[in-house]
């Protein structure tokens, strides 16, 4: 008698979602327009030195006592530089990273290819324009977290509106669902936001530093989706080519 066999189980396998959207070029240039005319105008107050009422206020408007330290307990300081981390350099770049492969493994090419340069360009307007403006740090409230270089714009604001807002339209582009491309994309704006207060909480940056630097990096972030979409998707596409000239093909049998 011959045993029983079991049951073959189908072999289980990965269904990658299809690219279902990407945000108007004319919509991501309206609105990189809207950013970058506000950052204009924080570029020539700060300039101009009339920026001060604004930025004494905001770093003063929650600080009491002598030392001028913000309000709040011990650990509520403690959650704010662990927020304003994720606006630094290593947890960014981690962060963009990971992106970057999931994109990849996503077989989302263009998108990733659009990110990385975002990324890229990002870093290098933000440093071009603090080395143009060259506006020392605020002294008036401790600093409550390590910071060096130039005040203006905020590199943390810049940044993390560049690398946020980017990586949200690229993930929206996996879904068809309007409500959900709207979730993802407010969900990074609303994270840089938070990102870019923390750098007012912590005393190392006029709240005209984040103001303007959220607002260059958002307006980069959307400005790159428009500039950079046709230029990425070609790389992608070049870059899918040799990969395939590289795969060797079945061996005969």
């Amino acid at each position: 008698m011959e045993p029983a066999r079991s049951a073959e189980r189908p072999r289980e396998t990965v269904v990658l979602p299809s690219r279902g959207w990407r945000i108007s070029p004319r919509h991501a240039t309206i609105a990189a327009l809207i950013c970058w005319a506000g950052f204009a105008l924080m570029v020539g107050l700060v300039q101009a030195g009339r920026t001060g009422a604004l930025d004494s206020t905001g770093l003063l408007f929650w600080r009491t006592g002598v030392d001028l330290r913000p309000g709040g307990p011990e650990w509520l300081l403690e959650g704010v530089r662990d927020l304003t981390a994720l606006g630094g350099v290593l947890l960014r770049h981690i962060v963009a990273l990971f992106a970057l492969v999931a994109l990849l493994f996503l077989r989302l090419h263009r998108e990733a290819v659009l990110l990385a340069g975002t990324i890229v360009g990002g870093w290098v307007l933000n440093s071009a324009v603090k080395e143009l403006v060259g506006r020392d740090r605020p002294t008036i409230v401790p600093h409550l977290t390590s910071a060096g270089g130039q005040s203006f714009p905020s590199g943390h604001s810049f940044n993390s509106a560049v690398v946020y807002i980017a990586i949200g339209l690229a993930f929206a582009a996996m879904s068809r669902r309007r409500d959900a491309r709207w979730t993802i994309v407010g969900g990074a704006v609303a994270l840089s936001l938070i990102v870019a207060w923390t750098r007012v909480w912590l005393g190392v940056h006029f709240p005209s530093d984040v103001i303007g630097g959220w607002l260059g990096g958002a307006g980069w972030a959307f400005a790159a989706s428009a500039l950079l979409d046709r230029p990425a998707q070609q790389v992608a596409e070049q870059a899918k080519d040799q990969l395939e000239a590289m795969t060797p093909g079945p061996e005969p049998r």
